[in-house]
């Protein structure tokens, strides 16, 4: 089996995106906010139970979108984990905000809560929770923490979709939450994203802002006999033809989420003697949470024993990576921080993470042909 190369990712299919897409071209409306939007976000909407749904073009794009919302001033503060991607930090920069950063969970790998009252300041305007790998944060800690301030709640919830906390899906719980549908996600479109809005204060000036700062989405309504440019606000519609293919995937979402849970468990349940025997830590999912199964990780014991991991999985043609770089010991970090933290636990876990190969179509041979290459590694 030599022969077999496995990728970190590989986009899949479900056999009825050709369909949608080919609707949506016939249809004669490919820009955004045409029918296949408008099906994919109400679709959405049922199965989360959020009040509304606006696709946009990336999940840094519905990160902007909230920071515009939040009509931040300069200096004031917004809380974000260490451990993400940089858009989560990035989009509330960009609109003249102060990062403060907090530590994460040795367990969950998601922001400690426990931390979060004392980087509160005056200035404090959001708590930005992101839940890694599609496991909740502890949101009634957070949400109870957020409502005594008086602080926005923004999920970031690109590994989250499906994922639920004590029975609520994630993306519903905060003030607002923004949705990826990357490539790499368990539902994708390529690219694309979503914001999410649960507190209806924001659903007006949100429609605005994803319209070019133009009440055009009132106008196509009805609401008003023409559209102007109202407010601030960018480009962030998403086109009709990959709204089809979403949509195609969307209805498929039973079974990816299914196949998922499987792969997850098959991972979990051979790993686990082997990891710990060798002292690697396995993903924690707490009781009150259901995953999202986005990914699958091992916490390797130290950082140059998971770069001979990686380079043993690449001998046997699998292609396994590390995760995200803590955000405060970055350049920009360092530069757009109030608080000159260390984040201890972000720098250990960032140095022994890494992600095996994930995707909704792993094969079963290609499955056991990676348990075989990890069984076969030793550690001196």
């Amino acid at each position: 089996m030599s022969h077999i190369h496995i990728p970190f990712n590989r986009p899949c299919w479900h056999g009825d995106e050709i369909k949608y897409i080919t609707q949506a071209y016939e249809n004669g409306w490919i820009s955004g906010d045409g029918p296949f939007t408008k099906k994919a976000q109400h679709l959405l909407e049922q199965q989360l139970n959020i009040s509304k749904v606006l696709l946009t073009t990336s999940c840094t794009d519905a990160l902007e979108m909230a920071a515009i919302l939040l009509n931040l001033q300069p200096d004031d503060e917004v809380i974000v984990p260490s451990f993400t991607f940089v858009s989560t930090a990035l989009a509330f920069v960009m609109r003249g905000a102060k990062i403060i950063f907090a530590d994460i969970r040795p367990d969950t790998l998601n922001m400690d809560e426990t931390q979060l009252e004392s980087l509160i300041t005056d200035k404090t305007k959001a708590i930005i929770p992101v839940h890694y790998a599609g496991i909740a944060c502890a949101m009634d800690n957070i949400m109870a923490i957020a409502n005594s301030y008086h602080l926005a709640v923004i999920e970031d919830n690109a590994h989250g979709l499906y994922g639920k906390y004590k029975g609520q899906a994630l993306g519903s719980i905060g003030h607002l939450a923004t949705q990826s549908f990357h490539e790499t996600k368990n539902i994708t479109c390529g690219e694309g994203g979503a914001l999410l809005i649960n507190d209806p204060q924001y659903l007006q000036r949100a429609e605005i802002i994803r319209e070019k700062g133009t009440n055009r989405s009132q106008f196509f309504r009805g609401e008003i006999n023409k559209y102007s440019w109202v407010d601030k606000g960018s480009s962030y519609v998403l086109s009709d033809i990959l709204a089809a293919l979403l949509y195609g995937q969307l209805l498929h979402s039973h079974h990816i989420q299914e196949k998922r849970k499987k792969l997850w468990h098959y991972y979990h349940s051979h790993l686990i003697s082997w990891a710990t025997h060798h002292h690697i830590q396995l993903p924690f999912i707490p009781d009150e949470c259901e995953s999202g199964y986005h990914m699958f990780y091992l916490l390797m014991p130290s950082l140059s024993i998971r770069t001979q991991f990686i380079a043993h999985l690449k001998n046997y043609n699998i292609h396994a990576v590390f995760h995200y770089l803590p955000l405060h010991t970055s350049k920009m970090g360092q530069l757009h921080a109030t608080q000159k933290k260390t984040c201890p636990i972000t720098v250990d876990i960032s140095d022994r993470i890494v992600r095996l190969p994930f995707y909704n179509d792993l094969q079963q041979q290609e499955l056991d042909y990676i348990l075989d290459a990890i069984f076969a590694f030793t550690i001196d």
